[in-house]
């Protein structure tokens, strides 16, 4: 009896996932892959002013993480939301059986699924187990942008202090690395991004060892469209010396991506460093921080979620009345047509 194994068989769905924290590129990444043949959710988080070209993210993905973190005592922006806080047994498969619901939901059956949600990246191994049962694999990209223009756009849309925002970077690029050591995956530099996208694009498919789902011509021609100057905000990368021993984490974090990002493969020995340092901090003061940051959050839940229902329905309001009218054209062509047709007969 032959004792040969029959190779796995790949999965007929691929997520492409872009992991990664808040302002840091996420949303650029995101819409080059979508222009390249990826697939967007169902439901997606509408622009402001903060983001004209928009997010690029399920808004009901990002609520329901945000729920999700909660439940685990944190929330996207707690500096010690990382490393990952597993519920009891229970309690977690009613979570995952509702994550997997939404995703089906939002993407179907789409050949390849583009999932951004920077709060995924703190909660993979979560959605590494939805996304397994489901039989979906994954290839990841991990934006590579300086700590300091991040927190800079952050301390314009959240008020967030300098100290706090690249904790929570750094938090976040950490948890991109650790979790997906296994997974192919892409450390993408934002600079670079806007500089060259098709050399980045290039390295995104040699790390993927796979082409993009659909770079054709057309879609090269609608990246050139959208990566335009004014994606480049907080250009200022000074100053993570004057942020004490946040900034010097952060330096460190910033450091390992940096490298990574030029094609470099260093050792994760400075990352795990950089994580047990963060974890000394976290039972230090995690009691005082973790916990409030996530009443916050959940204070603020419902009102952003509100928002985003509105956007949604008023953008799909704008839809159909936009079918309305090209509808209302129609009908007074037809008609012009019919009288026509009837003043020559």
């Amino acid at each position: 009896m032959s004792t040969a194994r029959t190779a796995a068989k790949p999965p007929e769905r691929t997520a492409y996932l872009v992991l990664g924290m808040h302002r840091s590129g996420t949303s650029a990444v995101t819409q080059v892959l979508a222009l390249a043949g990826a697939s967007l959710p169902e439901n997606v988080m509408a622009g402001d002013e903060h983001n004209a070209k928009g997010y690029f993210e399920p808004w009901k993905i990002a609520m329901f993480n945000d729920g999700r973190l909660r439940a685990g005592g944190a929330a996207w922006d707690d500096i010690f939301a990382f490393p990952y806080r597993p519920l009891a047994t229970k309690a977690e498969r009613a979570w995952l059986n509702r994550a997997q619901a939404l995703f089906e939901e939002e993407y179907g059956e789409v050949r390849y699924p583009l999932l951004k949600d920077p709060r995924v990246t703190v909660l993979m191994p979560f959605w590494r187990t939805v996304l397994t049962e489901l039989e979906v694999g994954a290839r990841c990209a991990i934006p590579v942008r300086h700590p300091l223009a991040v927190a800079g756009s952050l301390a314009r849309r959240n008020g967030f202090a300098a100290e706090k925002s690249v904790l929570i970077w750094s938090a976040y690029m950490l948890a991109a690395e650790a979790y997906t050591r296994d997974l192919p995956r892409a450390f993408v530099s934002y600079d670079g991004l806007l500089g060259d996208w098709r050399a980045e694009v290039a390295r995104i498919e040699a790390a993927h060892g796979a082409p993009l789902p659909k770079l054709t011509e057309a879609a090269g021609k609608a990246i050139d469209r959208f990566l335009t100057p004014e994606l480049r905000h907080n250009d200022s990368t000074e100053g993570l010396k004057d942020l004490g021993w946040a900034g010097a984490l952060a330096a460190q974090v910033l450091s390992w991506f940096e490298a990574a990002a030029t094609g470099a493969a260093p050792g994760p020995a400075a990352l795990d460093k950089a994580a047990k340092e963060l974890a000394r901090r976290g039972q230090d003061i995690g009691v005082l921080v973790s916990p409030a940051t996530r009443d916050l959050d959940e204070a603020r839940a419902e009102l952003v979620e509100l928002r985003q229902r509105l956007a949604y329905e008023e953008g799909q309001k704008r839809v159909l009345q936009a079918e309305v009218d090209a509808l209302r054209r129609d009908v007074a062509e037809a008609s012009q047509r019919l009288d026509s047709i009837l003043a020559d007969g």
